[in-house]
């Protein structure tokens, strides 16, 4: 399938934006989905609405078994052991919280240790900064290389023989930046910690094998990989979570209630408390269909080239910063820049004009625009949907943007 064919099952892409064609570069935020998502969460609502697990008649049964399905759909998709190993959740940020407020709050006290970088996602440091305040655990902080990459020297010495949670994003959404979450896997180990992974921005664009990585939990979103919004799921290696305890207490997660005792339900359900997000885990599941047909190496390899264009063609720009790594074989199809002294937000805006849409603002990283020593950036981000062609225009627009302010100032 090729990009051609790809882009003509996103209905959104086809449609003028200001007077000119959209060219949609935000997917880091969130990415736009193809007809065979729309369409399953259309059907779910139109043929066979109805709760999960507890029915017995027939639309019962069919939506269990689209609910189940898709739970077995993002195992395979991140060659989890089990089904018991895959929570459902809200989201990346959903599954972080429950890891630092389930195991973290439990497992953690005075003089213990919690290792981040500076580039993580404010859902990867706020869940510890409050479990850090709650247990008297130290939150530490990984250096960062020169080009906002880490390195596993720096690794090695800040992950000590007191670390108990070592929590990484695998991709930054600023940076680009993919982190050897494998190796840090096996320093964290080797320390008697947990490994965590942000895997919000790389589930979309890479093949994830959990086994591999050897991780200890994994979170991803739905939203970000083509599917619905406010579904995700979180992966966990099967002896922790049973260990643990829910943070969400009600329907569907129990299994005997008494006027003051409860128990729970085994995993995975133990921690899917309430009506679950049915119609988001069936969309979910056609969107891993709808990736695996493209394949995730063909996406990942589509990216690079993005990207490595994108630096090309950016770079000639003049008074153009690109932030993170110069090796586009480094980074993931991020491009994260400022443009002279035009705030990053008027930048969007003039390419809003031209039809272009970016993201600006600290994006939820303002530790690491702290490092950058920038309140803000700008970021154009790349999914199996863009072009060279609408990287042409990027720069155009750009150009425009620069001439304009010329002309203001």
């Amino acid at each position: 399938m090729n990009v051609r064919e790809i882009r003509e099952l996103f209905p959104i892409l086809h449609q003028e934006v200001n007077g000119n064609p959209l060219v949609y570069l935000d997917s880091a935020a969130t990415s736009q989905k193809p007809v065979q998502v729309i369409e399953a969460v259309d059907r779910y609502y139109r043929e066979y609405n109805s709760n999960v697990h507890r029915g017995v008649h027939t639309l019962g049964t069919r939506a269990t078994d689209g609910y189940e399905g898709a739970r077995e759909k993002v195992r395979k998709f991140i060659n989890a052991k089990s089904i018991e190993e895959v929570i459902f959740t809200r989201g990346t940020t959903t599954s972080l919280n429950t890891v630092a407020a389930s195991y973290g709050r439990a497992n953690l006290s005075e003089g213990d240790e919690i290792v981040i970088s500076y580039m993580e996602h404010h859902s990867n440091i706020i869940p510890w900064q409050q479990v850090a305040k709650a247990t008297g655990a130290t939150l530490k902080y990984l250096p960062l290389q020169e080009d906002g990459s880490i390195s596993l020297e720096d690794v090695k010495e800040t992950v000590t023989s007191n670390t108990k949670i070592v929590a990484i994003m695998h991709v930054s959404n600023v940076l680009g930046v993919i982190n050897p979450i494998k190796e840090i896997t096996k320093v964290a180990h080797e320390n008697g910690a947990i490994m965590v992974v942000d895997g919000a921005q790389s589930a979309p664009h890479i093949k994830i094998d959990v086994q591999d990585l050897d991780c200890d939990f994994f979170a991803l979103s739905g939203h970000k990989m083509c599917g619905p919004t406010g579904i995700g799921a979180l992966y966990g290696k099967k002896h922790l979570l049973e260990k643990m305890e829910p943070i969400e207490f009600g329907g569907e997660m129990i299994d005997f209630v008494g006027l003051y005792e409860s128990t729970w339900k085994e995993l995975p359900w133990k921690f899917e408390g309430g009506t679950p997000i049915i119609a988001g885990a069936i969309g979910l599941g056609a969107a891993i269909d709808f990736l695996q047909e493209v394949g995730l190496e063909n996406i990942e390899a589509h990216e690079h080239k993005l990207a490595a264009y994108a630096m090309e063609k950016m770079s000639t720009v003049e008074g153009l910063t690109i932030y993170g790594p110069k090796d586009s074989s480094q980074r993931a199809g991020v491009v994260t820049f400022n443009l002279n002294d035009v705030h990053p937000h008027d930048v969007a805006t003039v390419l809003d004009a031209e039809g272009i849409a970016v993201r600006a603002g600290h994006h939820c990283a303002q530790p690491l625009m702290k490092w950058l020593n920038v309140s803000a950036t700008a970021r154009a981000s790349f999914y199996l949907y863009n072009t060279e062609d609408e990287i042409d225009k990027l720069v155009s627009g750009l150009i425009k943007t620069k001439e304009y302010f010329s002309d203001v100032f």
